[in-house]
């Protein structure tokens, strides 16, 4: 289409050099009397109008034809876009099993979680205190070997012996307290949730 189109604008031109020329060979005429030879050149250039007026007309249908082509071509090009897209969410969609799947895969893993609530509940019950902080110190203990970092007080206060003073039972008495107190909301909490639960 494009290659009619280039030679129609071919011809559009040629018939304007032939007018453009019959108009000259009229004036040639008019110059030198030959009226009737004058006449002949402008019905000839009138004619030559008329073909480039049918060409324009021509010209505009397959440009408007090759307009539509092309955007059809977009449209197919994004059928086929959006062909794939649903090809690939359907695809997503089997692999995850399903709406019914993913429900029931939350729903095992809010129970896992229950239960990992109850077993760490019914083990703080069944603990002492002084259980507790044992197992809070090692678990700091752990967190700080993990971590390849220790607190630089406690580094300093290994290193030397053992003074007499109060300063460090007091830190370590007021982290008890502090455990203590921890533990007691949290208990308070899970008796309060207990009625909530049955």
């Amino acid at each position: 289409m494009k290659n009619q189109r280039d030679k129609l604008h071919q011809y559009q031109k040629r018939i304007i050099i032939i007018t453009d020329r019959e108009t000259a060979i009229a004036k040639e005429c008019l110059a030198k009397g030959d009226k009737s030879k004058a006449l002949l050149a402008l019905r000839r250039k009138k004619f030559q109008e008329s073909l480039l007026a049918k060409t324009d007309a021509q010209l505009e249908t397959l440009e408007q034809l090759t307009s539509n082509v092309e955007f059809a071509s977009v449209q197919k090009d994004v059928l086929f876009g959006l062909r794939q897209g649903t090809s690939v969410l359907k695809q997503i969609h089997a692999e995850m099993g399903g709406l019914e799947n993913v429900e029931k895969l939350m729903g095992e893993n809010e129970e896992a979680r229950q239960y990992q609530q109850e077993v760490s509940e019914l083990l703080k019950g069944e603990m002492s205190n002084q259980d507790e902080d044992e197992v809070e110190d090692e678990l700091e203990k752990l967190q700080e070997e993990v971590q390849g970092k220790k607190d630089e007080a406690e580094l300093v206060v290994q290193s030397y012996p053992a003074m007499p003073g109060n300063e460090p039972v007091f830190a370590e008495e007021l982290k008890q307290k502090a455990r203590a107190t921890q533990r007691a909301k949290e208990r308070k909490v899970a008796q309060a949730m207990e009625p909530m639960l049955a």
